[in-house]
């Protein structure tokens, strides 16, 4: 995944494409200073599983300040904001239909053997586990918890 980035962002500065060329390099530093932070705990470097977490915290952040901007009235902010979310979405493996989460996680709770509320994390770190960056995991946990009552 790492040499994506290095391509894309070559890609970027030849295209002088200024908004993907930031938000590639903004990816990149991300990793970094995770990179960093695990060498720090004695960890290894992140794996690829690990950056799509990371793109994935990285939309979510822009979803939540596109949505502050539009409230404060800067629309072109919010607009800066969801052209990250479109080249950063580039990144990601393609996500799964809602039908397909929720069966999914039907199956997930039926191969753990998840009985109550208590068995949520014990789901849900199968999904993270088995399907990273392709799901919301915010709204599995919602479909989860719902099964799971």
């Amino acid at each position: 995944m790492r040499d994506l980035f290095a391509n894309a962002l070559k890609e970027a500065l030849k295209a002088k494409d200024a908004r993907r060329t930031s938000t590639v390099r903004l990816i990149q530093a991300a990793i970094k200073d995770r990179d960093i932070a695990n060498r720090g705990l004695g960890k290894d470097p992140v794996s690829d599983d690990d950056i799509l977490q990371i793109l994935a915290k990285m939309i979510k952040q822009r979803e939540e300040s596109a949505r502050i901007y539009d409230d404060a009235g800067r629309p072109e902010l919010a607009a800066q904001e969801r052209e990250e979310i479109v080249i950063i979405n580039q990144f990601l493996p393609a996500q799964l239909p809602e039908a397909k989460v929720k069966e999914l996680c039907a199956s997930v709770i039926a191969e753990t053997g998840a009985h109550g509320l208590r068995d949520m994390g014990k789901c849900m770190n199968v999904l993270k586990e088995r399907y990273p960056g392709q799901m919301d995991f915010a709204k599995a946990s919602g479909l989860v918890k719902e099964l799971l009552k």
